[in-house]
């Protein structure tokens, strides 16, 4: 899909939200955030899916990443709606930013457009679009659905989790990992480089192609 993708850099764009105006480089300064777009407010599934935001703000405050939800609904519209979130998720209050993009400009730049939805008026809407931005304010991960599944926080924390250690480790995490499982070191760490820099050791995984190159740690 043509547009803003992995790699790519977040475009700092000056964005309206429920919590004043601000761009978008200065809101993610040099930690993490997360960007996510939702068809619409006051709808059966994107309430769901902010609720379940709203219960995650706690646990992104620990690793030092920010959110930051849109939608084309204006200001006005997400105050109304943030009561219906916070009534559904008791306990747990919307305290990230909301975008307005009434104009439908935002959504573009971030592509965050779905190709099929549309409004009763015609105009497009927002895909239920997720990227996870690095302190160097480049997309690390996307993830897009359709309207008509909401997405999972487990694997939004779980890939933001394995980003963060690869951030901060020569190392990467193999299919089904969670926080706490063993890890892979990168292949382009040589076994003696692995032997400095991960002191408490690793395990290489004897193959019939008896290369060394499935070597897991712990970090």
């Amino acid at each position: 899909m043509p547009g803003l993708t992995i790699g790519d850099t977040i475009p700092n764009l000056e964005v309206e939200t429920n919590h004043g105006k601000f761009k978008l480089h200065d809101f993610i300064g040099d930690g993490w955030a997360i960007i996510f777009s939702h068809p619409g407010d006051f709808t059966p599934v994107c309430t769901t899916e902010l609720g379940k935001m709203a219960a995650f703000a706690l646990e992104s405050e620990q690793r030092k990443v920010k959110l930051l939800g849109l939608s084309c609904d204006d200001v006005q519209s997400h105050n109304e709606w943030i009561k219906d979130i916070e009534a559904y998720t008791p306990g747990c209050k919307v305290t990230y930013p909301i975008i307005a993009d009434p104009n439908r400009e935002i959504i573009k730049q971030l592509n965050m457009v779905d190709p099929d939805e549309k409004d009763s008026s015609g105009k497009q809407l927002p895909s239920r679009a997720l990227h996870i931005v690095g302190p160097d304010k480049r997309v690390k991960l996307s993830f897009l659905y359709p309207a008509s599944t909401g997405r999972n926080m487990d694997e939004v924390v779980r890939a933001l989790d394995s980003l963060q250690k690869a951030a901060k480790h020569k190392v990467a995490t193999p299919a089904n990992w969670k926080q706490g499982d063993p890890v892979v070191i990168s292949p382009s760490v040589s076994n003696d480089q692995a032997k400095e820099m991960f002191p408490q050791g690793y395990q290489t995984v004897d193959l019939p192609s008896k290369k060394d190159y499935l070597r897991f740690t712990h970090v």
